[in-house]
């Protein structure tokens, strides 16, 4: 009996390590996508590489990630995933933050780091890349955070 026990337990985690891989794979490919649509338009795109150290008020680089069960250190954890620049009819550049999420939403400290961000202004806007299905084809929809999550209001009653 308790033999059943572990073997189930082994092929769950065995199967929930492979789906990981496999989220992380698309996660990764849908990354590319809406890197290479940005650029289409006109965007030039790089992967925003740093981090918000609230402690000291400031940008700091963002740690690398060790996997010591594939030997590799993983660089690019920042938030934003990509940061955008693009010149204006004025001849001024636009500097936003680009977050990849497929599902469109962010979590509590996400939603912080990005207030964050546009209080202190360090990018104009962020936008939130979201995963639309029609079909088989991927359709990418672009959400400005701060029509999302309403913080013009929110920030003219604090």
């Amino acid at each position: 009996m308790e033999k059943v026990k572990k073997e189930n337990k082994k092929q769950t985690k065995s199967a929930r390590s492979s789906q990981g891989k496999k989220n992380r794979a698309a996660g990764r490919r849908f990354e590319a996508k809406v890197r290479e649509d940005l650029e289409r338009m006109g965007w030039i795109v790089n992967k925003w590489m740093n981090n918000i150290d609230y402690e000291k008020n400031k940008i700091v680089p963002a740690k690398r990630k060790y996997n010591p069960f594939l030997k590799a250190l993983s660089i690019g954890t920042g938030f934003p995933d990509f940061v955008g620049f693009k010149r204006d009819e004025n001849g001024k550049y636009e500097v936003i933050g680009l977050e990849v999420k497929s599902n469109g939403y962010l979590d509590q400290s996400e939603k912080g780091m990005c207030l964050w961000l546009i209080e202190n202004k360090i990018f104009s806007r962020i936008l939130i890349a979201k995963k639309n299905l029609k079909g088989k084809k991927i359709e990418i929809e672009y959400i400005d955070f701060s029509e999302k999550y309403n913080t013009t209001q929110q920030n003219a009653e604090q």
